[in-house]
């Protein structure tokens, strides 16, 4: 299998409470959070598993898409987020080849990375998150 330098950065989680979400990771793995961070109308808690994290996701404003996630599906997997080593490469193959994004240009997420979202309706369903 041909590797493309594509590794999983992190899985987005929507919860409704932080605290409350935060506690299992932290009581039960022995894992301490990251800062928190504003994100898109969510804050937002990374947690190191090795090279990955798990981004915990709660919405600070009811409009934000994260809101919007937990008041249509609850609970769960919001995204993936997959570290490529051109974004703006990826994106641009994604463009060729028809792909829906949701940002036609990388913006800045969490920890100040360039980052961009891939539309669930052209990748099986899954939102996916693109990062450098």
């Amino acid at each position: 299998m041909e590797r493309s330098g594509a590794t999983i950065a992190h899985v987005g989680i929507a919860v409704p409470d932080l605290s409350e979400a935060l506690a299992f990771y932290r009581d039960i793995l022995g894992l301490t959070p990251g800062p928190p961070e504003e994100v898109d109308g969510a804050s937002s808690v990374a947690l190191a598993f090795g090279a990955s994290q798990v981004e915990l996701l709660s919405p600070i404003t009811t409009t934000s898409p994260v809101a919007k996630f937990l008041a249509r599906r609850g609970p769960g997997i919001h995204h993936v987020c997959y570290r490529v080593p051109d974004l703006d490469a990826a994106l641009a193959a994604c463009r060729a080849r028809g792909y829906r994004l949701v940002d036609a240009e990388p913006r800045i997420g969490h920890g100040g990375r360039r980052i961009a979202f891939v539309h669930p309706k052209s990748t099986a369903g899954i939102l996916l998150e693109l990062t450098e």
